[in-house]
C-alpha cells in the first residue's frame, strides 16, 4: 500500500478514537456561570491529554492493522473476490 494510503488510514483511524475518548474525564460542574455560555460545557476539557491518549491508541492499532496488511492476514481485495 502506499504513503497516501496508509497516512489515509492513520488519519481515519485517529479521528474515530479521537471522538470515541472526547467525553471521557469531562467535568461539567461549573465554578463560575457566564452569561450566553452553554451550561453543559466542560471548564476544562483536557484537549492536549486526549490529544496524547488519542495519538498512542491510534498508533498502536495502525501498527497492528498494518502488520495484518503485511503479511496478508488482512487482505481486502482477496475477501471481496
Amino acid at each position: 500500500m502506499s504513503i497516501t494510503g496508509l497516512a489515509i488510514i492513520y488519519i481515519i483511524i485517529w479521528w474515530i478514537v479521537f471522538f470515541a475518548i472526547l467525553p471521557i474525564d469531562v467535568d461539567r460542574q461549573k465554578s463560575i456561570k457566564i452569561d450566553g455560555e452553554d451550561p453543559g460545557s466542560p471548564e476544562n476539557p483536557k484537549m492536549i491529554k486526549k490529544f496524547i491518549y488519542c495519538t498512542v491508541i491510534t498508533t498502536v492499532l495502525f501498527t497492528i492493522i498494518y502488520l495484518l496488511m503485511k503479511f496478508e492476514y488482512l487482505n481486502l481485495r482477496n475477501i471481496l473476490i
